[in-house]
């Protein structure tokens, strides 16, 4: 089954659909909006860098990093980890490529992450901002590459990445909710998880979702107009 929505059944009241997670056209504006206010704030120093200082101030004052609480609080970060998210990824896309002799997942995953890559870390040492560890907020730092978050970033767009796949290749259900609860919470236990270490600043966790929202809709919209098209009549060429 191949369809973008499926709907499940033997579930109490109305069929649920479990969709591929294509972000809306107002999503997308919101999220362009979102992050380029956010952005013209930190670049000017603006009132939301007061908000960062003073989040920063609360958090630091519960101590998680010299607490108990320190490793446990560290794993959640991971959930929007690279190395986390990929073997994930690795195990889904070989076995759709195994098992529906396609390269089109790897292909979509291999274009997100290098998207991801060059956008995140072209803003992060355009902006050079840095992390709350420092005394005071830093810009054009050689040292700065905190702002957006690149976990969050990664996180949206990863695991949305990977819900995609398999909601669009018909994966058991149990394996399509998973996914869509991650690519739901996983960027937000994530940012609250960085930012709660001082790793972040919030407005790196909020830009970091913005980030990655728009990289979701730009991979879809490519897929859309090249990738698909792409694979296809490669396989054809192949048959």
């Amino acid at each position: 089954m191949t369809s973008g929505v499926l709907r499940a059944t033997g579930l109490p009241g109305p069929a649920r659909p479990v969709t591929t997670g294509r972000p809306q056209r107002w999503l997308l504006v919101l999220a362009l909006v979102v992050g380029a206010v956010v952005t013209a704030d930190v670049l000017n120093r603006g009132p939301l860098e007061r908000l960062d200082l003073r989040a920063a101030e609360v958090v630091g004052g519960w101590g998680l990093r010299d607490s108990a609480a320190f490793p446990f609080v560290w794993s959640v970060t991971q959930v929007g980890g690279r190395v986390t998210i990929l073997a994930v990824l690795a195990v889904l896309v070989g076995y759709l490529v195994w098992r529906r002799r396609t390269w089109l997942p790897l292909v979509r995953v291999l274009t997100a992450l290098a998207l991801l890559t060059l956008v995140v870390y072209g803003i992060k040492y355009g902006t050079g901002r840095t992390a709350p560890a420092y005394p005071g907020v830093f810009l054009f730092h050689e040292d700065g590459a905190s702002f957006p978050s690149g976990h969050v970033a990664n996180a949206v767009l990863m695991w949305g990445v990977a819900r995609w796949q398999a909601v669009e290749y018909g994966l058991p259900l149990a394996v399509q909710r998973t996914l869509w609860v991650l690519s739901v919470l996983g960027p937000l236990v994530t940012g609250l998880a960085m930012v709660s270490l001082n790793f972040h600043w919030v407005t790196d966790a909020v830009v970091g979702g913005a980030v990655g929202i728009l990289l979701l809709g730009v991979v879809h919209a490519l897929d859309a107009a090249v990738l698909s098209r792409w694979v296809r009549a490669r396989g054809r060429q192949t048959a």
